[in-house]
């Protein structure tokens, strides 16, 4: 009987044991939530490990970026909360989060349809941006790629895309020429980079202010690279597809599909017009012979503004052999002397006054259209490389 009694101690002491963690397991549960419950329990893989969907579409530096769950992205956002939207692009929402350990960064959300298109952007997106960094350029810090969601994550810029403060209207807060001109450089030496100095040749095919993110000192940075292509450095132009957005895109480009570096050029040479005026190239209610520069400047120094503006006449010239490369606009762009700079022939854009009609309304697209269809290409007769379904 003696040896029983201690046997009957330990087993009612296990079914306590028992009882109490369940009883612990059951608050817990209804304290912290089953997705949260779940997130504990799960397995955690390396941090160095790359997911399985990655394999065979990325071929970038993939180790440098995190990769993020859709629960964690969904509780940063406070559920795509839309008081924290910070923009909408062509593919999907930006929204602001605040990560588990206090750093602020911007969540893209891709809208995938049945084209595939944010898929396509997705991947493109990843791929080119980790082979890639510049100070110019905007940072990925990760991405989420889960059931149907695909997010990327961009470090946050404080004083949101440039556009915001362009044409924002009065509650934006207004850039002197100083800040201007340093966001002009700042633009070229990123595109420098693209085009010349990163071990990959790649067009971003879609400069436009939208596209550009300021920090908190007003330094900028070229985003969405959903549509960039790799440029082979064999290949003169590439045949492709058009893809960008009106008004910003050279018209070699947008009419014959002749796609070079140089259409990056005349995206940029427009952008700076737009900051030189704060005015959109779209904006159709202004007269034809509207100055570029701002009325109300404060404090800037006209001989400069009137040299970038001729350099971004240079940049908009109708041929693409004529525009200059960026690591020539660059230096021009930081010279105290405009004596070094050439003469720009007049934009084949701006040009109106023959494009009037009986009634005295203008129809510039048309004109354009057809003088650049029945105009020869002045790029060199090379077979294009046709890039018009991938990178």
């Amino acid at each position: 009987m003696a040896s029983t009694e201690p046997r009957t101690v330990f087993l009612a002491f296990i079914a306590i044991l028992v009882v109490v963690i369940i009883i612990l397991l059951g608050i817990c549960w209804k304290v912290f939530k089953p997705n949260l419950m779940r997130k504990l329990m799960r397995p955690r893989s390396p941090a160095s490990e790359v997911p399985e969907y990655f394999s065979g579409n990325m071929s970038g530096n993939l180790r440098t970026i995190t990769y993020f769950d859709y629960a964690t992205l969904k509780k940063a956002t406070r559920d795509f909360n839309q008081k924290n939207q910070l923009g909408r692009g062509g593919f999907g929402p930006v929204y602001l989060g605040k990560l588990d350990d206090g750093r602020k960064v911007a969540v893209k959300q891709l809208s995938v349809g049945k084209s595939g298109q944010g898929e396509s952007e997705f991947f493109v997106e990843v791929n080119m941006i980790t082979s890639i960094q510049h100070k110019n350029l905007v940072r990925l810090v990760g991405c989420c790629s889960e059931g149907s969601q695909r997010l990327l994550v961009y470090e946050f810029m404080k004083n949101k895309s440039l556009d915001k403060i362009l044409f924002g209207g009065d509650g934006a807060p207004f850039l002197n020429w100083k800040t201007r001109h340093q966001i002009i450089i700042g633009i070229a030496r990123g595109l420098q980079y693209l085009h010349e100095e990163s071990n990959l040749r790649i067009v971003h095919r879609d400069i436009k202010a939208s596209n550009i993110l300021l920090d908190d000192k007003f330094q900028p940075k070229i985003s969405d690279f959903g549509l960039a292509r790799f440029f082979p450095e064999d290949q003169t132009y590439l045949s492709t597809a058009f893809a960008g957005t009106l008004g910003y895109t050279a018209p070699e480009y947008a009419i014959r599909g002749e796609l070079t570096v140089k259409a990056d050029t005349y995206s940029f040479g427009v952008l700076v017009l737009e900051i030189i005026s704060s005015r959109k190239n779209t904006d159709l209610s202004l007269p034809n012979e509207m100055q570029y520069l701002p009325e109300h400047a404060d404090g800037f120094d006209e001989k400069e503004v009137q040299q970038v503006c001729q350099i971004a006449l240079l940049c908009v010239q109708p041929y693409p052999n004529l525009r200059p490369a960026m690591s020539e606009v660059v230096p021009m762009l930081t010279m105290k002397s405009d004596q070094s700079i050439p003469a720009p022939m007049k934009p084949a854009f701006l040009d109106r006054k023959s494009l009037k009609d009986k009634n005295g309304t203008s129809d510039t697209a048309m004109e354009m259209r057809s003088y650049w269809l029945n105009t020869p290409s002045p790029m060199v007769d090379d077979r294009p490389y046709d890039m018009s379904c991938g990178i």
